[in-house]
């Protein structure tokens, strides 16, 4: 893809946009929230499907068991958002994290990733929200290159280039599907989780005050998150990175009131999941700055419309 092409796509698109979301949704907190915020601006976001992403961690044995947990816990946020016009199209993603960078893992997600993408342009795109392990995206794209040119991927993972310590959750999962993302050329926009995107974070007061015992969605995302949290928190005063939101707020800061965020060169990813930072690789934009008092605002104003 010409630099040309790639840097218009990146720019802030008129509304309202096709979106897809890319979700593993049981094995946190905080997919609850960001798929709860984007389906209540769809005068904006217009959410075409929701992918379920596979996970493999303490609550899933397998990468199949968390995408599978994840696809019903999607279903679950939308019964509680009063959204069932979106159940049909919830999509199974892969049930195996890439072999390695050149064989894609096929899944009913990646296929309508394609078919959903061949149908958009260059002048409008499908924004593609990635809030996971970067497996089902990286399919798609090593199934249909040709997507690269009728699609945004809006990605939250990765650590900030300033830090040290990288070995964060969504990239580390599928080291070889987030090569393929960041080596294809694909518009791509990265929120690194730690040292940037982990100061959106939320506290107990806060869930408990505006959130709690205002609807039935409202409800389980605060109450979701204080049991889990409480469950290995220290001490009685804390706050949860409520990070998944960002990428879907991204699409929403258009006057940078959210974020704040610069084009960069792409870096490599390397097999240890590290940045090689190299001359003559493209451009991506990178968010290296929240404004978390501006968005939470936004994200609770939102939650609670009903």
């Amino acid at each position: 893809m010409e630099e040309t092409l790639r840097l218009q796509m990146l720019e802030y698109p008129t509304y309202p946009v096709d979106v897809v979301l890319d979700t593993d949704a049981f094995n946190e907190v905080d997919d609850q929230f960001a798929l709860a915020y984007l389906i209540r601006n769809q005068e904006k976001l217009r959410l075409q499907a929701i992918y379920a992403a596979p996970f493999f961690n303490e609550k899933a044995d397998s990468p199949k068991t968390g995408m599978e947990k994840s696809y019903d816990e999607i279903l679950n946020i939308l019964n509680l958002a009063e959204a069932p016009k979106y159940r049909e199209r919830v999509f199974p993603g892969a049930e195996h994290f890439l072999k390695d960078r050149n064989e894609p893992a096929k899944s009913e997600a990646a296929q309508d990733l394609i078919e959903r993408a061949l149908q958009h342009s260059k002048e409008h795109p499908l924004y593609v929200i990635g809030i996971a392990a970067a497996t089902n995206l990286a399919s798609a794209i090593l199934l249909e290159p040709s997507i690269r040119e009728r699609i945004v991927v809006i990605w939250l993972g990765g650590s900030g280039f300033h830090c040290s310590e990288i070995e964060e959750f969504n990239l580390m999962e599928d080291i070889p599907a987030a090569q393929v993302l960041f080596d294809s050329g694909v518009p791509l926009v990265q929120l690194p989780c730690w040292g940037v995107v982990e100061s959106f974070s939320i506290s107990k007061p806060e869930l408990e005050v505006y959130l709690k015992g205002h609807s039935p969605l409202t409800d389980y995302l605060a109450s979701h998150a204080i049991a889990s949290v409480e469950e290995w928190a220290e001490t009685p005063m804390w706050t949860k990175a409520i990070w998944d939101v960002a990428a879907v707020a991204w699409l929403l800061n258009d006057n940078q009131r959210f974020m704040k965020e610069r084009t960069v060169p792409c870096p490599k990813i390397t097999s240890q999941g590290r940045y090689h930072f190299t001359e003559g690789r493209h451009s991506m934009r990178y968010v290296y700055r929240m404004e978390r008092d501006p968005l939470m605002t936004d994200l609770i104003t939102k939650l609670r419309k009903i």
